[in-house]
């Protein structure tokens, strides 16, 4: 072992479902260093997802309203140092203005990737792997710090386990247009899907995606017994939609992770995004569906750059969705 620290703290990666995927890092420290104390340091508003963590001491949640710049960085971090001795850091974001917060912290040991000078502020640096899945990228800085190997632990959020439901739960939201559902594609398997299982159909969103829900919601041939949830829930309650529900349908999102590491089958639609280096982790229950027909698949791009709309997302057939949700209710 490297050395023995005290107490350890890990900065969190700012997105959902990355953050969702770091739950195997902090359990991998805590398999290593077990006497260690061990705290983190999350972005506000995903936060939440702290209550469903590995076990672990306190949190620090940063807000770039609260702590403005690189100065206000400096400043939480140093808000940080004042109340505890941090013998090391973990910084899992590979931003230039998170090595600068883990150097105000006064960590002892400050370890990350290498990336745009952050050399500067932190004590160890090792290079990004390529193509290992994002879980193991992160654990991959733990080992190369340790020099040890090691199994990947699960990506898992812990919940008090509702019992699970009947309903199905649909997202066909994302933060970029080129893994969103184009709304004519979202209502054809919207309908597919209700003309399938007799079970109920939740369709969510977030307050900023209500519209494009709704838009979809009111276009959809048979309402029977689907239920619009968009703009209605806020991340903590759909955290709970999920792990009550019989199955999430959802696209390369986020909220994908979240229901796959809660235990529930997730069937993920792949646009835009390489399902190698991002899909939900725990290959137990989840069903990847690609259209694998496109020379530009996969794409990273947050836009169409090819086609405008989508079309490996325009394209996907709906026989294969609506199987994958069938079986998955078996």
């Amino acid at each position: 072992m490297y050395f023995t620290p005290m107490n350890i703290l890990i900065r969190l990666p700012n997105w959902l479902g990355d953050m969702v995927m770091s739950t195997a890092f902090v359990q991998a420290v805590k398999n290593e260093y077990p006497t260690a104390t061990i705290d983190l340091v999350a972005k506000k508003g995903i936060n939440f997802l702290l209550d469903y963590f590995p076990e672990h001491g306190q949190s620090f949640i940063f807000s770039k309203e609260a702590y403005k710049g690189l100065g206000g960085l400096r400043k939480f971090g140093k808000m940080i140092a004042a109340q505890k001795k941090y013998d090391l850091f973990f910084c899992l974001p590979d931003s230039f203005s998170s090595a600068m917060m883990a150097h105000a912290t006064g960590a002892i040991q400050r370890v990350g990737f290498k990336k745009e000078l952050r050399a500067v502020f932190l004590t160890a640096t090792y290079t990004k792997p390529t193509g290992l899945h994002r879980v193991e990228e992160y654990l991959d800085l733990l080992k190369q710090f340790t020099k040890k190997e090691m199994a990947v632990p699960p990506v898992q959020l812990k919940t008090d386990h509702a019992a699970k439901g009947y309903a199905v739960v649909i997202n066909i939201n994302s933060e970029a247009v080129s893994r969103r559902l184009p709304a004519a594609k979202a209502i054809s398997v919207i309908a597919a899907v209700r003309n399938t299982i007799p079970n109920e159909i939740i369709l969510v969103g977030s307050n900023k995606e209500a519209d494009f829900v709704h838009e979809v919601f009111n276009a959809l041939p048979d309402k029977n017994n689907i239920t619009n949830k968009a703009g209605q829930t806020n991340l903590p309650e759909l955290l709970q939609l999920f792990a009550g529900s019989a199955a999430v349908l959802t696209t390369d999102s986020g909220p994908a992770h979240v229901a796959n590491a809660l235990g529930v089958h997730t069937i993920v639609l792949f646009g835009a995004g390489n399902e190698e280096n991002t899909a939900p982790y725990n290959k137990a229950n989840r069903s990847i569906i690609r259209l694998g027909q496109l020379a530009c698949e996969p794409c990273v791009s947050n836009t169409c750059k090819v086609y405008g709309i989508p079309q490996c997302l325009v394209r996907l057939d709906e026989n294969l969705i609506t199987a994958a949700i069938q079986h998955a209710l078996l």
